[in-house]
């Protein structure tokens, strides 16, 4: 296999492989969750392989708001315990991945009537910050109506009482997830995306694996392992279905909706969190030229592949945002882009999707499946350090085997060997001017070290190889996307188009039109590439255009009549 076994077309080889030999582990489900389970699990010298049905972090993972939450919003619930450890767990993160996580001041402002006042914020902050560990320079701070307005021109001036600011972690979810994904197959981890476990697999009423289909090629196969861990997200309960153990406690989908405009319309200064009317809280977020804003907190019973933007759900926001930034007078013709995802939150009677709890839970059936639901992308290493503990325990007790304990904390994710937070700067410096004598654009150099951190000396390679032989349809393609496609393509197991301008770039959310200019080029290039069959190329084709038209339009109706319900 190649460099790290993670190449899209090696798919084939390391599905064959899943059939052949038997795993300590088998999960199911390649968002955050799976991710870290199997990074920890590969780590401490478990077998381990990883199968997920769409591309990795197609699901909620690639859907969020796209923060490294410290937990301020679970001040409000009293979640004292999970503050104090997603505060710690973000510290971690961000060390081990500084290429995928910015520290963002956020402005929290108070108005006469709102939900906060001074006294309050101040509180809560001051609170937040010795929960979560914050670091001094991250320390919140009071601010007044002058400052706060310097800060923040566009804020609603009419009832302004001050702000406070705090620092929260701006992070590329989908890419996080990639990033830990990658570093899962370096220690020894087999991972594949497009894989569907159709049925589970048991030996005398114990679990013992999955019968998983290649949804490219249509292959099945029989994955046999001593465990199988369920982290599936929004589909646990499919799973506990399957097993027959869908008992006690089961999820709650709730979905969320994020708009996306030109800084041109929307030119916000810094990122802001505020309250609404109804008392929920909403982001708005300047990210590379675009404000993305949101979210809505539904009850959701459609298409958990594919949720949907609704009318409802963007006259909302829009309303949200208006009603906080007067001037803007932002209407539907703005809104760039969308996305909506899924949080699979465990059910609790009688509490609205915002009251419901992030917390995660571990469950374990007769069989033996152990499932993880609920839980939050700050908490991913975490919460795989408690499945890979008890997973590690069973193995214990059935085969008599032991591994090493956990060493998450202190691992850097692939791509996040850049010297810690303490060096990243110099590192990208140092990798604009390494790109620039290679003969690439300062700003493309600096762009990808960004992005890939200290992968970026692959891109590089890529790079000096492509500029001086590409075929014809390569060349049709500017460098700063050819490059990172291949990268792509042979490291980071890119299937479809959309895999690449969705989670692999982003480039669908922030950067819409260039995905229009640059489709069918991209599309072009791949299939010759990877060799697809004209059908495939259509398929992909269409798939892309839904998304494209999906991201601006919304859905008339929601896969079941009055399955919505806004709270």
């Amino acid at each position: 296999m190649g460099e790290q076994g993670f190449a899209a077309q090696e798919r084939t080889a390391v599905l064959e492989r899943m059939g052949r030999e038997h795993f300590d582990i088998l999960i199911i489900g390649g968002g955050i969750t799976g991710a870290g389970i199997a990074l920890d699990a590969a780590d401490r010298g478990l077998k381990t392989a990883l199968v997920e049905m769409q591309d990795f972090a197609a699901g909620t993972s690639s859907r969020s708001t796209k923060l490294v939450h410290g937990g301020l919003r679970y001040l409000k619930q009293f979640e004292v315990k999970m503050v104090a450890e997603v505060g710690k767990e973000r510290a971690i993160v961000f060390e081990n991945g500084p290429h995928v996580t910015i520290p963002e001041r956020m402005l929290l402002p108070f108005h006469q009537g709102g939900t906060f006042n001074a006294f309050t914020t101040s509180i809560g902050l001051l609170v937040y910050d010795f929960l979560a560990g914050v670091k001094r320079s991250e320390r919140r701070c009071m601010l007044d109506i002058q400052t706060t307005l310097e800060r923040e021109p566009l804020l609603k001036r009419e009832g302004l009482r001050g702000s406070g600011s705090y620092v929260e972690y701006r992070t590329d979810d989908a890419r996080l997830t990639i990033e830990v994904m990658k570093e899962a197959v370096t220690r020894g981890a087999l991972a594949v995306n497009y894989a569907k476990a159709d049925k589970l697999l048991y030996d005398s009423g114990r679990i013992s694996g999955a019968s998983v289909t290649d949804r490219v090629t249509g292959k099945p196969y029989e994955i046999r392992a001593s465990l199988v861990i369920n982290a599936a997200g929004p589909w646990v309960d499919t799973l506990r279905e399957m097993d027959r153990s869908k008992e006690g406690k089961v999820l709650r989908l709730t979905k969320g909706i994020h708009l996306v405009f030109d800084a041109g319309r929307f030119p916000l200064q810094q990122a802001v969190y505020f309250d609404t009317p109804d008392g929920r809280m909403v982001f708005a977020i300047p990210r590379d030229g675009k404000t993305y804003a949101g979210t809505t907190d539904t009850v959701y019973e459609g298409d958990t592949a594919h949720p949907r933007m609704t009318a409802e759900d963007r006259a909302y926001v829009l309303q949200a945002i208006n009603g906080m930034f007067p001037d803007v007078k932002l209407t539907v013709t703005d809104v760039e882009s969308s996305w909506a995802g899924v949080r699979p939150l465990i059910y609790e009677d009688g509490k609205s999707p915002s009251e419901i709890s992030r917390k995660d839970e571990i469950w374990e059936s007769r069989s033996g499946l152990i499932t993880i639901a609920g839980g939050k992308l700050t908490g991913y290493r975490k919460m795989s350090e408690l499945v890979v503990d008890r997973a590690v325990r069973e193995l214990g007790r059935l085969h008599g085997q032991s591994f090493r304990a956990c060493r998450t904390r202190h691992i850097p994710i692939s791509g996040g060997s850049v010297g810690g937070s303490a060096g990243w700067d110099a590192f990208v410096s140092k990798q604009a001017i390494a790109g620039a004598a290679l003969g690439l654009p300062p700003e493309t150099a600096r762009a990808w070290a960004v992005r890939y951190g200290s992968n970026v000396e692959r891109l590089f390679a890529i790079a000096t190889q492509s500029m001086k032989n590409s075929t014809e349809t390569e060349a049709a393609l500017p460098v700063e996307l050819r490059v990172p496609l291949l990268y792509a393509m042979e490291q980071e197991m890119t299937v479809t188009p959309s895999d690449f301008f969705i989670r692999r770039t982003g480039a669908l959310f922030f950067q819409i039109d260039e995905v229009k200019r640059w489709k069918q080029a991209v599309i072009a290039w791949m299939s010759e590439y990877a060799g697809w069959s004209a059908e495939q190329e259509l398929q992909y084709t269409t798939e892309l255009d839904a998304y494209l038209y999906e991201a601006v339009t919304p859905v008339e109706i929601e896969a079941e009549p009055g399955a919505i319900k806004v709270i």
